[in-house]
């Protein structure tokens, strides 16, 4: 099994940066993909940042050139960097490891940015 714990979100007004994090509970082989998603009061979860075993990523329209998935891979841990912030990017962010046969998730950390 693989334990996700996310940080790093806050309050932050329109324009600022944050960066979260999320540190995998052990190194795993069998993880194909790290991805950040973001669930805003009363909307549906939505991907917003995808990197894969291979170092590949993918951005959500609305955060590109924004936003910048990374790895350490020594540290077992997924960032992604937010600039420019919006006050649309409000939200719960969550990280979530893709295995093969199962999807793993953080427990989420808020993200607020004031305008």
């Amino acid at each position: 099994q693989v334990q996700l714990v996310d940080s790093g979100g806050g309050l932050v007004q329109a324009g600022g940066s944050l960066r979260l994090s999320c540190v995998v509970s052990r190194s795993s082989s069998s993880i194909i993909a790290m991805g950040w998603y973001r669930q805003a009061p009363g909307k549906q979860r939505e991907l917003v940042a995808v990197i894969t075993s291979g170092g590949s990523t993918d951005y959500a329209d609305s955060v590109k050139g924004r936003f910048t998935i990374s790895r350490d891979i020594a540290k077992n841990t997924v960032y992604l960097q937010m600039n420019s912030l919006r006050p649309e990017d409000t939200a719960v962010y969550y990280c979530r490891a893709d295995l093969l046969r199962y999807k793993y998730w953080g427990q989420g950390t808020q993200v607020t940015v004031s305008s």
